[in-house]
């Protein structure tokens, strides 16, 4: 009996839009006999794409789908843009030895050909234009035994799509329509890079064969309820599936800097207000100096991570040099300022941490629901805004909506000293925000539970894939 092939797509979609898609390659012939044979084990490839946003959910799924006895393969490559990703998926192979590592060779990519400085953006782009010539030879070579499903992140979607049909294009009804204001303004831009990644490969979403989302019932309800709607199913729309909360894993643990640990070892329960805008988001001098003023007089103790590069190799000047001896001197005794990579969920786990000033980034919005921080939403660029809604709208925190995007251009605002200190006074002080967190968290606990949703999700998928890997 000849081959068949399975067109079967999943995307692991983290909140918002870290989106993963995955699809099933070309079965194997059958015995004579015509039987129907299982594969003995489901064997999962992982591709992620670049940024620590998008690898550190991958390595979690992987660290979760071991556990379920899955055999899983990371495609990844080389070298990596930060020095943190590199890091991390060194410890996380390091910890799951049974984990098969294989490189994707990039082509060579002219800069010139794109219209975008930023590392990261080339980077998918880079990953997107390879995917398209040599992703498929790639897989066909993981033959012992044959790969059961590819998941592959939303920025190469259009690279990695070879399997999949093309069909109409799809609306999705049930959906709130997104303001303006919330759309990121490189969107706007048509020949903008981040545009065209955006755009090509949102035409995969609705080729694929279901959605996994780092999320749960409880923190985003409307969304799954919209997105499993009947009518969406009926014209065509894969069905969507709550796989989180994605909890860190020991592989992750970097040594954390003596005096972070030791200095809010020394600060009393929920007491500090955490900063951190992401491992890729950097701000203006003018910006960072607003800042600092705003937290000396917002009279809560704070832990302040302070980044002003997007790349961490390009990381040169100390704090003193970014912040200004000034301000430093102010701070010493309100506050912890760093300037280099910390384990933010060891930092957010961590009692004396009551607060969180935060880009909302999909994985920072989930970590702090985890631990009960409640947030204060201060989006930066990409899906941010669309994350910061849901922090409002579930409970986990407060959106500073008036507050301007970060960055440069006109979009770009200096939000003031006066309005980031009454800001965070009004996140720590509010008794409602620290009820609604702790509920979150709760149902958070429940959900990622021994017997909770969670793993009842993870065995009806990899049911659903072992059964979809068969020739007939």
């Amino acid at each position: 009996m000849s081959p068949s092939k399975q067109a079967s797509s999943f995307i692991p979609v983290l909140p918002s839009s870290n989106t993963l898609l995955a699809e099933l390659p070309q079965c194997q012939n059958m015995a004579d006999s015509g039987e129907l044979l299982l594969r003995p084990e489901t064997h999962v490839g992982l591709f992620p794409s670049a940024g620590m946003g998008h690898l550190i959910p991958f390595l979690r799924l992987a660290a979760l789908l071991v556990r379920h006895h899955c055999r899983v393969t990371l495609i990844t490559t080389h070298p990596t843009v930060s020095l943190a990703e590199s890091n991390l998926v060194s410890r996380f192979l390091s910890a799951f030895p049974q984990v098969s590592q294989v490189s994707f060779d990039l082509l060579p990519l002219d800069p010139s050909t794109v219209n975008s400085t930023d590392p990261f953006w080339i980077r998918f782009e880079t990953i997107r234009r390879s995917a398209v010539h040599s992703l498929f030879p790639l897989l066909s070579s993981l033959s012992s035994p044959p790969l059961s499903v590819l998941v592959y992140d939303v920025s190469i979607a259009s690279g990695a799509g070879f399997v999949s049909a093309f069909g109409d294009v799809l609306e999705i009804p049930g959906i709130s329509p997104v303001p303006r204001s919330s759309i990121p303004p490189l969107l706007l831009v048509p020949d903008s890079l981040f545009a065209h990644i955006f755009f090509t490969d949102s035409a995969m979403l609705n080729k694929v064969d279901g959605i996994l989302i780092n999320t749960f019932k409880e923190l985003e309800p409307g969304a799954l309820e919209a997105l499993n709607n009947r009518k969406q199913s009926e014209q065509g729309f894969p069905p969507v599936f709550a796989v989180g909360p994605f909890e860190r894993f020991e592989f992750e643990d970097v040594d954390q800097c003596h005096a972070v640990s030791k200095w809010l070892d020394e600060q009393p329960e929920e007491s500090v207000v955490y900063v951190s805008f992401g491992s890729r988001t950097a701000q203006s001098r003018d910006q960072l100096r607003e800042l600092g003023e705003g937290l000396v007089k917002c009279g809560y103790r704070f832990l302040w991570v302070v980044k002003d590069k997007i790349v961490d190799k390009d990381e040169e000047e100390g704090v003193e040099m970014v912040v200004g001896e000034e301000l430093m001197d102010k701070m010493k005794d309100k506050g912890l300022v760093v300037k280099h990579w910390v384990d933010q969920e060891k930092i957010l786990s961590h009692k004396a941490v009551g607060g969180f000033v935060s880009h909302s980034g999909p994985n920072s919005m989930i970590e702090a629901v985890i631990h009960g921080v409640r947030i204060l939403a201060w989006p930066q660029n990409g899906d941010q805004r669309i994350c910061a809604d849901v922090v409002e709208e579930s409970g986990a925190g407060m959106w500073a909506r008036s507050w301007g995007w970060g960055g440069d251009g006109d979009h770009y605002e200096v939000v003031k000293r006066d309005e980031i200190a009454e800001k965070v006074r009004e996140l720590m002080e509010s008794q409602s925000l620290k009820v609604k967190i702790k509920r979150l968290q709760e149902a958070a606990k429940k959900a990622a539970q021994v017997g909770g949703v969670r793993s009842r999700v993870f065995m009806e998928l990899i049911e659903m894939w072992k059964m979809k890997n068969l020739c007939i």
